[in-house]
């Protein structure tokens, strides 16, 4: 996926559980609209320090500014029961609250996360199968969480989709969230098993404007306002009917781990990338404007033939009576694991996006970007959706504590 090119007026332990978190090291925007910084869909990112609060009635890391790496977990539970399960969330509340205080070293035999300076940020979501009858959970399952779909020219990998809980981990230095996934692996032993997990990054802007993406073109252009509450009512937070009672201030979660055909993309001629996008590879304008923050105007040009109808902005979002019903909210990163085993470059994106309603919005994206030309030049092999727990209140409050009911 996408672009959305909307406007805010629109029983292993701990060993196997760090060798799995060591074992992957993280193209913002494939698509260019909607997006955080290089590649999602709240405010731009920035080199601000200041300690971000972790209680709220949303988590953080959702409305936070992006920060430049991001981490991205799935995994299986493994408690026992419905109190074990409770026991786990108590646990990882806890340290997620010790951690984004920046009080205590993440780890004090190596290099340790001190104070505010990463601007750490700890998002936790549960998948559609941590609702399977394990804890007793079934009747509160939200009817929006359901497992991730494969959509046409998805290739998805079972290894690396769904999962019973996901983190989401982001800082303004790697090695803090790797600290992180380890500080976790180490007090859920036993707990938790790790499905998949990806790390990614922002790639600084220059020039000035949006951060470009590995195609080339600048990501980030526009976002929904994150700053009007009644549109992050509308268009990111769960309430009546997306979810019941536990599940409001939450928020629904798409993550899709996307590759790049990085060296076809490269022998396609430049009007012609420029047509598949809708905008101008050297100012990230649309194509019948100058600057880059120009809204495109497709009322002037109904038959496509200065923004083509198959472009990938037009598809993502059209301007259309309705059309503004799903914009959504990117988080993304980009993604450089080398080299694939045919020799290509494993280059891409973790897609991640928030919303109140994935049906209403993801997906009815996702249906419309369906047979446009980029999809040629990128293939989606993993992700899941989850919904992002509502926040912690206050400090005897923790993950999950409505899901419950103790």
């Amino acid at each position: 996926m996408t672009e959305s090119d909307q406007r805010r007026d629109a029983c292993p332990g701990r060993r196997d559980f760090v060798r799995a978190a060591a074992s992957v090291v993280g193209v913002a925007g494939l698509t260019g609209t909607v997006a955080v910084g290089a590649a999602s869909g709240t405010p731009a990112a920035g080199s601000g320090h200041g300690r971000v609060p972790f209680h709220g009635a949303h988590q953080a890391g959702i409305l936070t500014r992006q920060q430049r790496f991001g981490g991205f977990a799935a995994f299986d539970v493994l408690a026992h029961d419905r109190a074990e399960l409770a026991a786990l969330l108590k646990k990882l509340t806890e340290r997620c609250r010790v951690l984004t205080a920046g009080v205590t070293p993440l780890d004090p035999e190596v290099a340790a996360v001190r104070g505010p300076e990463d601007r750490l940020t700890i998002t936790v979501g549960v998948g559609a199968s941590l609702f399977d009858g394990r804890y007793g959970l079934e009747d509160a399952l939200p009817p929006g969480l359901v497992p991730m779909p494969e959509f046409p020219g998805d290739r998805l990998e079972p290894g690396s989709c769904h999962g019973d809980l996901s983190v989401q981990v982001c800082a303004e230095n790697p090695d803090a969230v790797l600290h992180v996934v380890r500080d976790l692996a180490r007090e859920t032993s036993g707990l938790l098993r790790t499905r998949w997990r990806t790390d990614g990054f922002l790639n600084p802007p220059r020039p000035e404007g949006a951060p470009r993406s590995f195609v080339g073109f600048k990501d980030g252009t526009a976002h929904p306002d994150t700053a009007s509450a009644r549109e992050m009512d509308r268009l990111v937070w769960v309430g009546r009917p997306e979810g019941p009672g536990w599940a409001r201030g939450g928020s629904y979660q798409v993550l899709r781990t996307i590759r790049l055909r990085a060296e076809a993309w490269d022998r396609v001629p430049l009007d012609e990338q420029e047509r598949i996008f809708g905008r101008r590879k050297s100012t990230g304008a649309p194509l019948d404007g100058r600057e880059e923050s120009d809204l495109p105007d497709y009322g002037r040009d109904p038959h496509g033939r200065i923004t083509p109808l198959e472009s990938h902005i037009r598809r993502a979002n059209p301007r259309t009576p309705g059309s503004e019903d799903s914009v959504l909210l990117r988080r993304s990163y980009n993604i450089d694991r080398g080299l694939a085993p045919d020799g290509t470059l494993d280059v891409g994106l973790v897609f991640c996006c928030y919303q109140r309603d994935i049906a209403r919005q993801f997906a009815t994206v996702q249906k419309r970007l369906e047979g446009e030309r980029f999809a040629d030049f990128s293939t989606t092999t993993g992700g899941g959706y989850f919904l992002a727990l509502p926040g912690v209140a206050d400090a005897s409050d923790w993950y999950g504590s409505a899901l419950l009911g103790f």
